[in-house]
């Protein structure tokens, strides 16, 4: 979330806001940046916000985000239900406490977990918290087996690609762990075995593998990579883990690439999150952490406090947060079932690829990756293209109404500019029919230009 910050970028901005809320009533001002004297009627408090998010971009327009911009008015009426239940007060509201669970338990079974009805997993605020809980775990687990042994146990260090979200940069510099970020090489954009293992030693706490970058909507070979741990546990002695980041993977892979060797199936995967508010299909504010084994979560994470009348066990960075999330997840689970998601997640990855063979096909374009993993696939200029820039293509489709983000690849790669699109429910083929035709619109007007005209990113890559 954005930070406060004592530089304000509009200096001449009144410190007032002028408005007639109620077309009808008189015109009044409300302070800015202050609390008012006194109160406002509650339509004129409404009409004041409520014009003011006008000026925000439509959603299901946003192609640069991964989250949920849809969900059915039946979900909705159920979050409305519950946005007053606080998910801390497990003794207070038992059957949210029970739903949560439930939903973990159909992750683990989804997930192959050895034992789903035992295997240990939390709700979360989404997968940046996630993230954090799971490396937190592979942080103590290292530790303890190091004190064990006798040996010091004060450098961990966490290998991953420089693909990563910021969120695991976040963990490092939070939990004083060494971040290995492995850079890109040429046309590798994400972590492979081979790139992975010279970054291994006995300090290495795990490895981090991204089962769907935000980069290019690619997945890392994660059964490559314990493969390749398995190899070197055997010459090293180094019992290295696996922590799959399936922020959006996990939820696609399952229906989409069910054969696809990624999760518990493979013993080296101590823990896998995923965010239920992206291809989970439940608006913002929900994420998942599962342990394969109650040995792969150390039990002195887990503290047991003794709250409203109950025992209740927790392992979270917040604390209290609402229960309208978890609950729209097990609706959602409930409602699609298997079949469900498998038709949802397949029609997305249709019109992923469907869309980007004839973005490729309109010739200024060279496609990095085709929506055949995630539904979500990058491109850049194609040689030759030279007068404007993936920033002016974005810029021009911003005028149309459709937000495509531009942006460069990681160090080592940050010659390399490009546009993503990101296919999520609610995305048909007509829509992208009609981003299509707002990209040939834009394109003689760019190609007409002698240089570019925008060379900054206006989106984060996530």
């Amino acid at each position: 979330m954005p930070l406060s910050h004592p530089s304000d970028p509009h200096p001449r901005r009144p410190k007032e806001v002028a408005v007639n809320p109620v077309f009808t009533r008189e015109p009044i001002t409300v302070p800015r940046d202050r609390m008012p004297e006194g109160e406002l009627d509650c339509e004129v408090a409404y009409q004041v916000v409520h014009d003011e998010l006008m000026l925000d971009g439509n959603a299901r327009l946003n192609l640069a985000t991964f989250v949920t911009t849809w969900m059915e008015p039946a979900a909705q009426e159920l979050m409305r239900e519950c946005f007053d239940k606080n998910m801390i007060d497990k003794d207070e509201y038992p059957r949210t406490a029970e739903l949560e669970q439930r939903c973990v338990h159909m992750l683990a079974d989804l997930w192959h977990a050895p034992d789903p009805a035992t295997a240990p997993g939390c709700s979360t605020t989404g997968s940046s918290e996630a993230c954090m809980l799971a490396g937190l775990a592979l942080k103590r687990r290292w530790q303890q087996q190091r004190r064990a042994a006798g040996l010091p146990a004060d450098r961990p260090n966490l290998v991953m690609g420089g693909n990563v979200q910021v969120c695991w940069d976040k963990f490092a510099n939070y939990w004083d762990v060494e971040p290995r970020l492995v850079p890109m090489e040429g046309d590798r954009f994400h972590l492979t075995a081979e790139a992975a293992l010279p970054y291994c030693d006995e300090n290495t706490i795990g490895v981090v593998a991204i089962l769907g970058s935000t980069f290019d909507g690619s997945y890392e070979p994660v059964a490559e990579i314990c493969a390749a741990l398995d190899q070197l546990e055997k010459d090293k002695g180094w019992n290295i883990p696996v922590h799959v980041d399936g922020a959006s993977g996990a939820m696609i892979a399952p229906f989409c690439d069910p054969d696809l060797e990624w999760d518990f199936r493979l013993p080296r995967v101590a823990s896998i999150n995923t965010s239920g508010h992206k291809y989970g299909l439940v608006y913002p504010g929900v994420g998942w952490v599962l342990w394969r084994d109650t040995p792969a979560l150390p039990d002195d994470l887990i503290f047991r406090v003794n709250y409203l009348g109950g025992e209740m066990p927790t392992f979270a960075l917040n604390f209290s947060r609402p229960g309208a999330q978890v609950v729209a997840q097990y609706y959602s689970f409930l409602r699609l079932g298997r079949t469900g998601y498998t038709r949802i997640q397949q029609y997305c990855r249709d019109v992923a690829t469907g869309l980007a063979e004839r973005i490729a096909a309109l010739g200024p374009f060279r496609l990095l990756t085709d929506g055949s993993e995630l539904p979500v696939f990058a491109f850049t200029l194609a040689d030759g293209e030279t007068g404007y820039s993936v920033f002016d293509v974005s810029a021009a489709l911003r005028e149309h109404g459709w937000l495509v983000p531009a942006y460069t690849f990681p160090a080592d790669r940050e010659d390399l500019a490009a546009l993503r699109i990101v296919v999520r429910n609610g995305f048909t083929h007509d829509l992208a029919d009609l981003l299509l035709e707002a990209l040939e619109e834009v394109m003689p007007r760019l190609r007409a230009q002698e240089h570019p005209q925008h060379d900054t990113a206006g989106f984060a890559h996530t």
